[in-house]
């Protein structure tokens, strides 16, 4: 399977009150304090896995949560593991719960190394300033007006939460 990320946010580490790293280093948070290129994998409300990407050099904590992304490969893998929703190209992998459960991504991916294995992030086609905007986090209480969410305009396959 492979995909194009659409929609990011950042937690910043302890100081941000939204990043789980505020809580300190524990057990779950650990990850976080890895190196760059480590996956965060996390479950959340008990239902859905949600995928980070930690950004920092070891020992400080901040991660990318992946918001969205656009399918390219692997569809049929996609549309079987989502089998319940209404399966729409686009919507396969339109939410940080949808993503994870399209691309199969769970806790066995926390602390994976992104640049080999079966989960990998890779650089991609660059895509201009003027395409992408930046707006507040969505679906957290805490800073929840710093604007540190980047979405790719015009793509279909953005949460049903974001800007046109």
């Amino acid at each position: 399977m492979r995909g194009r990320i659409v929609e990011t946010e950042a937690y910043l580490g302890e100081h941000d009150p939204a990043c789980h790293a505020a809580a300190g280093r524990t057990e779950r948070t650990d990850p976080l304090y890895g190196p760059p290129g480590t996956a965060y994998v996390y479950f959340i409300y008990g239902v859905h896995w949600c995928f980070n990407v930690v950004t920092r050099p070891e020992g400080q904590p901040s991660a990318v949560l992946i918001r969205a992304v656009e399918p390219l490969a692997g569809l049929p893998l996609m549309r079987r593991r989502r089998r319940r929703a209404g399966r729409r190209e686009h919507e396969l992998a339109n939410g940080p719960g949808k993503l994870c459960a399209a691309f199969g991504i769970d806790r066995r991916h926390n602390r994976a190394k992104l640049q080999r294995g079966n989960l990998v992030v890779r650089c991609g086609t660059r895509v201009p300033d003027r395409a992408v905007v930046v707006t507040p986090r969505v679906g957290i209480r805490h800073a929840a007006d710093w604007p540190l969410r980047w979405c790719v305009v015009g793509s279909r396959s953005l949460s049903p939460r974001s800007p046109g």
